[in-house]
């Protein structure tokens, strides 16, 4: 007979209480994987939440897998990892001469037709399993299967500011609270800033000044994404050279016109002027699509239309739609191919996301929030976490800025002893989306967090108390 965990008396709020740690990570995506390892190696107890089976988030539960060369620390360990355990696939000309420069490549579509190229992934689900063994093996207490619901919080002494005592969950057991000194935001919409009552702004804001066609302020939208196996992209390759239809317009056009195909899938792009943000998501004119797991197999994109202006982290019904329509739009869009286009016709669907990716979310206040005219301007902070990245920014017409984030990004208004991540940084809607919240970043600011949290807890302090004077990576 199993013998059940008893519960170490109950918070204030009335529920048991199942763990008292130094840290208590909340999301186990790449931000809080990192800050959950980081921690415990830094000698702090740690229990990490996750409300899938895994971690890893977006790129494991959701599919997204894309594979980067390592930037440091924990990322690189684990891209190291991956490919050690046979997790990593890579196509290149050789094994998919067409596809450099084909419009049906996500990644891959600007370049020259016929160049050579590396596109290199990881199983999603066989990474997950590889992160699953390293917080075993540094002892993290994770807890899988669990929803964050809600904080129970207290004035922070005497002095200004909230903290938090206890994070509740959701599990099979009913609820369950969770004692810790200090805590880590790592569900990638800043879930745990909402419940503490912190300021935030709304995921959605404008377009570049260039683009003139729409002056609404709606999210980047979110997407589904899914595997197909049994392609055969060479008779694709080879019907889009025989007859001339690059992007599949003549094959969509027939079955639009036999009504098989919805109008919600191949809208076009956003239109009315240049360097429309997040336009690959924005519009699903063909089919988008990138190689994964091994020969024959592909992850493909299905996105929200932008027009719906969902908001898919804060409203319900918003959720809810997204899940219906986005299944609806897949089954619809696996018929298509299989029906109608070559190299398609014994495909079948081999995976389909745990959840739909949010990917622009809330933006936490915090006592910085780092802006467009902070990259324009190039500022240094004496708290920097990092040396001066170089990245580009898709809102600001794909310019490139050698930058620094400082520290105080990291620390929401008005609650003292909660850690943000990732997706979750105190960042405006112009800066964040497709510069700040890829596997490699967020990874690192994981680390970062949680290597804060861990000196936080050793002297006795909260996390804005605590100097950063040097940075980490």
């Amino acid at each position: 007979m199993i013998e059940r965990e008893q519960p170490l008396g109950t918070s204030p709020g009335g529920v048991p209480v199942v763990a008292d740690v130094d840290v208590v990570v909340i999301g186990g995506g790449p931000g809080g994987f990192a800050a959950a390892l980081r921690a415990r190696r830094e000698g702090c107890t740690v229990v990490m939440v996750e409300r899938f089976d895994m971690p890893g988030g977006v790129h494991t539960s959701g599919l997204q897998g894309a594979a980067n060369t390592g930037v440091g620390g924990i990322h690189t360990e684990l891209m190291d990892r991956f490919d050690r355990e046979g997790c990593l696939y890579t196509a290149d000309e050789t094994s998919l001469p067409d596809w450099a420069g084909n419009p049906l490549a996500h990644y891959d579509h600007y370049l020259a037709p016929g160049s050579p190229f590396k596109r290199t992934s990881f199983n999603p689900d066989g990474a997950g399993n590889v992160m699953v063994r390293m917080l075993e093996e540094a002892g993290v207490q994770a807890i899988y299967g669990a929803s964050f619901v809600d904080v129970e919080m207290d004035r922070d002494g005497d002095g200004e500011g909230r903290r938090i005592t206890h994070a509740i969950i959701e599990t099979v057991a009913g609820r369950q609270a969770l004692r810790g000194r200090v805590f880590v935001e790592g569900t990638g919409t800043a879930e745990v800033v909402a419940r503490c009552g912190a300021p935030f702004v709304s995921g959605g804001g404008r377009q570049p000044e260039t683009v003139t066609a729409d002056p609404e302020q709606r999210p980047i939208p979110g997407g589904l994404l899914w595997i197909m196996n049994g392609i055969d992209f060479a008779q694709t390759a080879a019907y889009q050279r025989q007859e001339n239809d690059p992007t599949l317009s003549r094959l969509i056009n027939k079955a639009r016109a036999a009504g098989d195909i919805p109008p919600e899938l191949y809208r076009p792009r956003m239109d009315g002027g240049k360097n429309v943000y997040g336009e690959h998501y924005i519009g699903h004119p063909t089919v988008d699509m990138s190689p994964i797991h091994g020969p024959g197999s592909f992850i493909l994109w299905q996105n929200v239309p932008y027009e719906w202006a969902l908001h898919m982290d804060e409203d319900a019904a918003h959720a809810s739609r997204a899940k219906v329509e986005l299944r609806r739009l897949i089954h619809a869009e696996a018929r298509f191919l299989t029906k109608y286009v070559p190299g398609f016709q014994n495909a079948v669907i081999a995976h389909v996301g745990r959840y739909v990716g949010v990917r622009d979310g809330r933006h936490p206040i915090g006592e910085y929030v780092f802006s467009i005219d902070d990259a324009r301007q190039e500022r240094r902070f004496p708290d920097a976490v990092t040396r001066p990245m170089t990245k580009t920014f898709f809102w600001d017409a794909y310019r490139k800025y050698t930058f620094e984030v400082p520290y105080r990004c990291f620390l929401p208004k008005e609650v003292n002893n909660l850690l943000l991540t990732g997706a979750s940084l105190s960042f405006t809607f112009e800066t964040i989306f497709m510069v700040m919240r890829n596997f490699p970043w967020c990874t690192q600011t994981g680390e970062i967090a949680g290597l804060a949290a861990a000196r936080s807890v050793q002297a006795g302090i909260t996390p804005k108390q605590l100097p950063w004077t040097e940075p980490l990576f």
